[in-house]
């Protein structure tokens, strides 16, 4: 069985041409936040990932095996619940309402300007009917939001500015020893 042991964020600094030759494999979110599974390419060959522990996979990503061999991952389409304000008396405010409400309940969040978007739970299903909000059930690829205390830039995007330059916090000096 083919092992991937590495991860390439988004397959930066690969070529094309390589990444249009490699394998493909289709992967749920909950497969994506494992650092350890098996699975089976698109071409239907079986494989498994060993990835340092604590590594999520985005779609997107490509991970490297035994020989350099390239495995480019693509988010699968799974049940999802789409949650947009109520179009007759809603407002914009409500959706940001609604993702508080469900982050306290520490749900992963895919966020967009017009909807929220996450994984189906009736529980919360019923939760959000009661807030007045649209709930659509839909099929679509997961990326949920990576959280506050993840690494920064964790999506593999560049804001073009640096963070080293020096400020007071309001919490005394730092100790760079």
């Amino acid at each position: 069985m083919r092992l991937f042991t590495h991860r390439i964020v988004q397959g930066k600094g690969l070529a094309a041409v390589l990444l249009k030759r490699a394998a493909s494999v289709s992967l749920s979110w909950d497969v994506r936040q494992k650092s350890r599974f098996h699975a089976t390419d698109l071409q239907g060959k079986p494989l498994a990932v060993s990835l340092p522990r604590g590594q999520v996979i985005r779609g997107g990503d490509v991970l490297v095996g035994e020989g350099n061999e390239l495995l480019v991952v693509h988010a699968a389409p799974q049940p999802l619940m789409q949650v947009t304000p109520c179009p007759t008396h809603g407002q914009a405010f409500d959706l940001l309402r609604a993702a508080y409400h469900l982050g306290n309940r520490h749900v992963s969040l895919q966020l967009t300007p017009e909807a929220i978007y996450l994984e189906h739970d009736p529980v919360l299903h019923d939760l959000l009917l009661r807030m007045h909000m649209e709930v659509a059930l839909i099929e679509a690829a997961f990326e949920p939001e990576s959280g506050a205390y993840a690494a920064a830039h964790g999506q593999g995007h560049d804001h073009g500015h640096r963070h080293d330059h020096g400020h007071d916090h309001g919490h005394g000096a730092h100790r760079h020893d």
